[in-house]
């Protein structure tokens, strides 16, 4: 089975063909966005984040994130804008990136921000030209990288959107492709549960052993409210504990077995169900999986999430029917037809499945439509 995607010169497949323009420093952040007000093609990313981190494993994640965020295949082109005095310098962000064409541009150095700012614009102009040459090709699914995100959940997402979700991602995973869970601690009350999903022992154990571990910092945190985190939205929705939820939430697995587990942003070195270790604060663990490659996400959402992702499309599938009717521009996927009576699990499983492939091929979702490309990812603080 094929989709029609961009081959990269790394060997990467893209299903986007965007040209990206990042802030290195959240000082950088009003050029970058003076280039996306000239230029609405291209996709900009900024951040809120400066030279004030307390640990250097922040910024190691922060520029892990960045530079793969740039090299992720949905990206054709590259410019990254910096100020000149930062940690995380745009050189060495753009020196992470392979196989396409990067530059960048330093404020400090390029003139002050008007000049760099009308300098961005002319060479990400000429990137978008560069692109419009480039054409799909017939790509085997195997090569497909998708990431699996809930947000916004209530007492349907469990029965409907997260298990037709992993009808799908057993679909994807039987043509090769991979699928990636994430949301560590949404999956707290399940690790004997995942544990004998991994394909080794020893796989088995560490998702256990990450799982428990996630547990003990919520509890450390919370105390004897560690298993009420979940958000209000969620309750008024109908869920009752974090356990509730985590068992709905890692349905969307589907129920083939878990191959590996990787840290946050790293990309998987194999094929199949792979678990991330992200925060359960959507925009975060997104970014996460973004980062270790995903070029498409399906989010399943109960109460009626809109968030989208720079460069990567966002599908969005409705737990209950009367959401999806009054949100008909910002979901993707009517799973309350299960609850319904209108469809089973397998249907609305192969819906999203097909979908999938047609977003591959170049369908835009709602979030792509909509523009909603918030963007944040995992600094210093609790992780949940």
């Amino acid at each position: 089975m094929e989709f029609m995607g961009y081959r990269r010169e790394n060997g990467k497949v893209g299903i986007r063909n965007h040209v990206l323009v990042v802030s290195s420093v959240s000082c950088a952040n009003g050029v970058v966005e003076a280039i996306g007000r000239a230029l609405p093609d291209v996709v900009t990313v900024v951040h809120g984040y400066g030279c004030g981190y307390g640990r250097i494993e922040d910024v190691i994640v922060s520029g892990r994130v960045l530079s793969r965020l740039a090299d992720n295949p949905n990206v054709g082109a590259v410019l990254f804008v910096g100020l000149g005095c930062e940690v995380l310098s745009p050189d060495r962000l753009a020196g992470e990136v392979k196989g396409k064409p990067v530059e960048v541009l330093v404020v400090q150095k390029d003139g002050g921000s008007a000049a760099t700012t009308a300098k961005g614009i002319e060479i990400a102009a000429r990137f978008l030209v560069e692109l419009k040459v480039q054409e799909r090709v017939p790509v085997p699914v195997s090569e497909l990288v998708v990431a699996l995100e809930c947000g916004g959940s209530d007492a349907f997402s469990g029965i409907t959107a997260n298990p037709a979700v992993g009808v799908a991602a057993d679909r994807l995973v039987a043509e090769g492709a991979t699928a990636i869970l994430s949301e560590t601690t949404e999956m707290i009350g399940t690790a004997h549960i995942l544990k004998r999903r991994g394909a080794t022992i020893e796989v088995g154990e560490q998702v256990e052993r990450l799982v428990n571990e996630h547990e003990k910092k919520v509890r450390e945190e919370l105390g004897d409210m560690a298993g009420m985190v979940i958000a209000p939205g969620n309750i008024e929705g109908g869920l009752s504990s974090i356990t509730e939820k985590s068992l709905g939430c890692i349905t969307k697995a589907g129920s083939t077995p878990i191959n590996e587990v990787v840290g946050y942003a790293e990309r998987p070195t194999k094929q199949g169900l792979v678990i991330m270790d992200t925060p359960g604060y959507d925009i975060d663990s997104m970014a996460g999986m973004v980062g270790g490659g995903a070029q498409i996400i399906i989010f399943t959402t109960g109460r009626g999430s809109v968030a989208g992702f720079p460069a990567v499309p966002v599908i969005k599938v409705a737990s209950n029917a009367e959401m999806f009717r009054n949100m008909p521009g910002d979901m993707d996927v009517n799973a309350g037809t299960i609850a319904d009576g209108d469809k089973t699990l397998d249907e609305v499983g192969q819906e999203i499945f097909d979908l999938v492939l047609r977003v591959a091929s170049g369908q835009q979702t709602c979030a792509e439509v909509n523009r909603s490309q918030p963007f944040n990812f995992l600094k210093q603080g609790p992780t949940f």
